[in-house]
């Protein structure tokens, strides 16, 4: 499938040179460990709000459908809104963060995330909330793929699949901030005040972005010259032709949609209203795959770097146990027992860190100048199948009797054709990788041999 060893020519699948994924300026710096790990842990702190304000209006989903006497295709088309415009930010970001440079783009987004939860907070009307719902999808559109723009530039090369592992799967923070501290000042204190903390973090983040982060190195970052309307296309094309870049969309969506769906809107009003579990119990299973996303993020991207020729298998192994966990639950006829629930929040969680791989791939198959680009359309599978999913499942369930445990299991079977979709997607991809780094005279080495003796770096 694909290498990532530094120090080699680009292939179609990813067999990268340095040159091809940081300055070589950078490389030489990069023994300023400290001042990057500064410089990344800022921008992660961006990120981290950004995914809190992402959830906390699916954690606050059935709070929100009394405030506002919605239905659930109401409420998901909320949530479809903000999801669009995050998707519609991807490919400006990746451009801007390559023009402008990720200090830049995080500055800007966390300020929109702030924008839209403090217009949340006071949100008179139905059209207000569509308004602020969709201030949050741009800036928060914008912050992962600027956090990752930051990892080559102030990291060296072979740390650099477990530091953008560490960029997914620390965001997950995010979600542990809105299941338990957001949802326990929103029970306590109200709507307003809880919106109104959740815009003041972002706030926060944004003005220690302003004074700590920087793009790279002193005089290692050189921003990628302006480009016409037509010239963009092009580069679009470029980029999406390359198989890894494909292959890394593919890898991308089947691992992530269901993870994201949970996550950001139909979980806790299906653990609640679906599974018979109370609004704390269901908070805490949220809060349990924040922390196994976080455990299992290192071992993905350990196993990603030792093994680059076989990151598909990773990716497919976790849509396998997606498929499988989803499959026992969905196949009683009455509520799940907690162990199983507890199965599919941790293989759920693996979702995220297998998200991950596909922005690996992406890397390590396109050149410094296009790599916020490349990133971003990586970004667009899982976002994509996420706001289908998203819609059909508020539609049908509308059309089933609103929150009731026989419309979620109805709903829930929409994610089947999108992940054997997703699958397809990857085998095809894969196969023409695999060729074109054939006729270069890179070949994969039997499963048999990488388990037996893993490869060095």
């Amino acid at each position: 499938m694909v290498t990532a060893t530094a120090g080699q020519g680009t292939t179609a699948t990813g067999i990268e040179r340095t040159s091809g994924e940081q300055p070589e300026e950078a490389v030489g710096r990069a023994p300023r460990a400290r001042l990057g790990a500064l410089v990344w842990g800022v921008g992660m702190i961006g990120y981290v709000f950004a995914v809190m304000q992402r959830t906390s209006f699916g954690v606050a989903g059935l709070d929100a459908a009394e405030r506002f006497s919605i239905s659930p295709a109401a409420l998901s088309t909320f949530v479809f809104l903000q999801v669009a415009v995050y998707i519609a930010a991807q490919v400006p970001g990746g451009l801007l963060v390559d023009r402008w440079g990720s200090r830049r783009v995080l500055v800007g987004g966390s300020l929109m995330l702030a924008a839209g939860q403090l217009l949340l907070a006071f949100a008179p009307a139905l059209p207000v909330v569509v308004l602020a719902r969709l201030l949050v999808g741009a800036g928060d559109g914008v912050m992962f793929v600027a956090v990752l723009g930051l990892v080559p530039r102030w990291f060296v090369p072979g740390r650099i699949p477990l530091v953008t592992q560490l960029t997914g799967i620390l965001g997950q923070l995010g979600q542990i901030l809105s299941a338990v501290p957001f949802i326990g000042l929103l029970h306590a204190a109200g709507w307003s005040p809880a919106f109104s903390a959740a815009a003041a973090a972002s706030v926060v983040a944004a003005a220690l972005t302003i004074a700590l982060v920087r793009n790279a190195p002193a005089g290692s970052w050189t921003p990628a010259p302006a480009v016409s309307l037509r010239e963009t296309g092009r580069q679009l094309g470029a980029v999406w032709r390359r198989p890894g870049t494909r292959l890394g969309f593919f890898g991308h969506m089947g691992t992530q949609f269901s993870m994201m769906v949970f996550t950001v809107l139909w979980g806790v009003p299906y653990l609640v209203s679906g599974q018979g579990l109370s609004a704390g119990a269901a908070g805490g299973l949220i809060s349990l795959f924040a922390v196994c996303a976080i455990l299992i993020g290192p071992v993905v991207g350990l196993l990603t770097a030792r093994h680059p020729l076989r990151r598909s298998w990773l990716v497919l192994g976790i849509i396998a146990a997606n498929v499988a966990t989803w499959t026992a639950v969905l196949a009683l006829p009455g509520p799940a027992p907690r162990w199983l629930l507890v199965a599919l929040v941790v293989v759920l969680a693996a979702g995220g860190p297998g998200s991950v791989v596909g922005f690996d791939i992406a890397r390590t198959t396109n050149p410094s100048s296009n790599l916020g680009l490349a990133q971003s359309i990586v970004n667009l599978g899982g976002f994509l199948a996420s706001l289908l999913v998203l819609i059909v499942m508020g539609g049908l369930m509308s059309a089933l009797g609103g929150f009731t445990p026989e419309a979620f299991h109805v709903a829930w079977l929409v994610q089947y054709p999108v992940w054997l979709f997703a699958v397809v997607g990857v085998l095809v991809t894969r196969r023409k990788a695999r060729r074109l780094d054939a006729a270069r005279g890179v070949v994969p080495r039997p499963l048999r041999e990488v388990l037996g003796r893993p490869r060095a770096g």
